[in-house]
């Protein structure tokens, strides 16, 4: 694919949406008001459990609300790691590590004035884990079951101490509960203990609180001064929350004026941005922009052959020039740099002629093409650019004798498709899914996708099983030493990259753009972001 080509294939840019023409100047800005442009299609869930992927968390999930635990987010040159969030600390049962005790963290109150006490977590926990109790919400609990679903009980020890248990040892569940938001209960009272009245009115504990919203339209957020953390007080007076999947709109918005922050511009409109005295910002983070594998029956990803034929047959510096740079090679699931890598001993990069004798072994040839539909989406939370970085692999597949149909559908139904797994009823036929993933923590990011003892959590979508993969992962999850378990990690990379597991392509380097009078922003090596620093002049 040409790179003149890549811009083809979004829609028409921003003019449908009554921007102006983008060569226009700037719409005068207002100071102390933040305007950003999401990749989402829609307004995430404001009741607590966010829907829309890490987007969703990172702007209606941390904006909103606090977990037990939060993300350091402050820092530009280091992985962003867990500290304290609304507990002040916590320990493990030495007898029996499935327990755990949270100290919580004294005077903080919800945006509607309650105070938060033991009593709120087991109520947000029974929200998410309980079907008999009055609030529980399927929708927040099919979006939390990624994070508590390792959650067999709860209990409140006394007004500043909750223990959990969870279902298995399980060394990772810190870093989960940074994603098990606490919601108000009195809001919910309040509000006729409707979840549907609630998202109108919502009210949790983080440093922004919610003043308007309207479906696929905006979200209006302003300042919570009363966050009980002093350091990330909002700097900002006000946030609007603009979905805006397309990524031409999002680029007229911004050069028009109409906004001043952007998710993911696209490659081809970087120098025309920087031209206009625009911000770039790029990091690593841990991202892998992959092919999910089927191993049900039928699918022609089972013999191993074909899966590391797919791998060798991208030609992935190619695809990081088509991206304009904003992107890395993989070389597995996980990157180089990071202590999960490893030392795997199969190299997957570009190597066509190795594709095509592996697929020869196989059994096909030109005349007899593997066939595979893969499930794919237009936008979404770390999607990049996935029509073009699509169509891209596609003639790189059919080059060796892969022929792919592309099933495209919405962010969300896909992510619904990727949690019900390769073998529900809905993804009969279907051989891949592309689902832009994260490593951000040892369950999403190895453990459970090189699994199978851990098939609730939805992230071993095709069902892949390695005896010696299911071994390292079961230790890994029990490894309470951050050394032990990043050794552990990076022997299970090896494994899941020998087998190639799935088809990894690229890396994100997570671009964003902002206006000239925008600053304070710290992109962090995360997918979640905090807007909290940031100053519009």
């Amino acid at each position: 694919m040409k790179k003149r080509e890549f811009l083809k294939l979004g829609a028409a840019a921003g003019l449908s949406l009554g921007l102006g023409p983008v060569g226009e100047a700037r719409a005068q800005a207002r100071p102390g008001l933040l305007r950003v442009a999401m990749t989402a299609g829609d307004i995430p869930l404001t009741t607590g459990q966010p829907n829309q992927g890490a987007e969703g968390v990172r702007f209606m999930g941390i904006t909103l609300y606090d977990g037990l635990t939060r993300w350091d987010l402050s820092r530009s040159d280091r992985a962003a790691s867990i500290v304290p969030g609304l507990a002040e600390s916590w320990s493990v049962d030495p007898q029996d590590k499935r327990v755990w005790t949270f100290k919580l963290r004294p005077g903080v109150r919800f945006h509607d004035g309650s105070a938060f006490t033991a009593d709120a977590v087991v109520w947000n926990l029974e929200k998410l884990l309980d079907r008999s109790a009055p609030q529980f919400d399927l929708t927040q609990a099919q979006q939390g079951s990624l994070y508590a679903g390792g959650i067999a009980r709860w209990r409140k020890i006394d007004e500043g101490t909750v223990e959990i248990t969870t279902k298995v040892v399980d060394a990772v569940l810190p870093y989960s509960l940074a994603s098990v938001f606490m919601s108000s209960p009195a809001r919910w009272e309040e509000m006729g203990r409707d979840w549907n009245k609630v998202a109108q009115r919502p009210s949790g504990t983080g440093p922004w609180r919610l003043d308007s919203v309207r479906a696929r339209e905006r979200a209006e957020l302003v300042r919570n001064p009363d966050h009980w953390d002093r350091t990330r007080i909002p700097k900002s007076e006000r946030l609007v929350l603009i979905p805006m999947p397309d990524v031409n709109a999002r680029v007229a918005a911004l050069l028009s004026g109409q906004v001043d922050f952007v998710e993911a511009p696209p490659p081809d409109a970087i120098p025309r941005l920087r031209q206009s005295k625009m911000t770039i910002v790029t990091n690593v983070y841990p991202h892998i922009w992959p092919y999910m594998l089927s191993f049900e029956e039928g699918s022609p990803f089972l013999d191993v052959r074909v899966r590391r034929a797919a791998n060798m047959a991208i030609d992935r510096d190619g695809l990081v020039s088509l991206l304009g740079g904003l992107a890395a090679p993989a070389r597995g699931m996980i990157d180089p740099g990071h202590p999960w890598f490893g030392k795997p001993a199969l190299d997957l990069s570009y190597n066509p002629d190795r594709a095509r004798a592996l697929l020869a072994e196989a059994g096909f040839g030109k005349d007899k093409p593997v066939k595979a539909r893969i499930i794919i989406s237009p936008s979404g939370s770390g999607q990049m650019q996935p029509l073009p970085m699509n169509e891209f692999i596609k003639e790189n597949l059919q080059d060796v004798g892969i022929a792919v149909e592309f099933e495209v559908m919405d962010w969300e139904t896909l992510r619904t498709r990727r949690r019900l797994g390769a073998g529900a009823p809905e993804n009969k036929g279907r051989h891949g899914i592309n689902n832009s993933f994260a490593y951000w923590d040892p369950d999403i990011g190895l453990i459970g996708p090189a699994s199978r003892f851990m098939k609730d959590s939805g992230f071993n979508w095709g069902g892949y099983y390695s005896p010696r993969a299911e071994e390292l992962a079961k230790a890994a999850k029990q490894e309470f030493d951050p050394v032990a378990q990043n050794a552990l990690l990076g022997q299970l990379h090896e494994v899941v990259v020998e087998d190639a597991m799935w088809i990894f392509v690229v890396h994100d380097l997570n671009p964003r753009a902002l206006a000239p009078n925008v600053t304070g922003f710290v992109q962090a090596q995360s997918w979640l972001q905090d807007l909290t620093p940031v100053v519009v002049a």
